[in-house]
């Protein structure tokens, strides 16, 4: 009896470790006013998850490639992380203009949605801003964990300033291993 209670003390504090560590490694979303005033205390780039509530693509990105703990670890360091809803109805500021929700039909899209996403609205949509708010790349469509990380890791390291895409891709351990 006294060998299964320490079984089952030392089970349960295995299960609690791996549940506070898999909670420990969740991407740190913040919405976009909260990203821009952190902005201005720390410059950093920030990533910016456009979605819908509707999208399976979103949410199947949601539960694969964002709950990767290196990913999440590595937007958490890199990135201020913003999720924003493509139909969220809000005005929300950004770069001293104002931003609305544009009704269309049976339900409409943000005005700053289509910005970012150069007005190429699809979701998901990932749009990487340089430390001075400006667009690096919108990109879209779902992405598979390894491709997303070669490609969070090429803008935040400033990969796309000197190298391009193909070659970055290509090679891209020994562009990491030497980092």
């Amino acid at each position: 009896m006294k060998f299964l209670m320490k079984g089952v003390v030392v089970s349960s504090f295995l299960t609690l470790m791996l549940t506070c560590t898999l909670f420990g490694q969740q991407i740190k979303w913040m919405t976009f006013d909260e990203a821009i005033a952190a902005h201005q205390k720390i410059k950093k780039k920030i990533i910016v998850d456009i979605y819908t509530d509707w999208c399976t693509w979103c949410q199947k990105m949601d539960q694969s490639t964002f709950q990767n703990p290196f990913i999440a670890n590595y937007i958490n360091d890199h990135y201020y992380p913003v999720k924003f809803n493509a139909e969220q109805q809000d005005k929300v500021s950004f770069n001293d203009k104002e931003y609305y929700y544009v009704k269309k039909g049976n339900r409409g899209y943000h005005e700053l949605a289509a910005e970012l996403s150069l007005g190429r609205l699809s979701y998901p949509t990932i749009v990487f801003l340089d430390e001075d708010l400006q667009v690096i790349q919108a990109l879209r469509g779902f992405q598979s964990t390894l491709r997303f990380e070669q490609i969070m890791t090429y803008f935040a390291q400033d990969f796309h300033k000197t190298t391009p895409w193909s070659k970055f891709s290509e090679n891209y351990q020994t562009f990491i291993s030497h980092n």
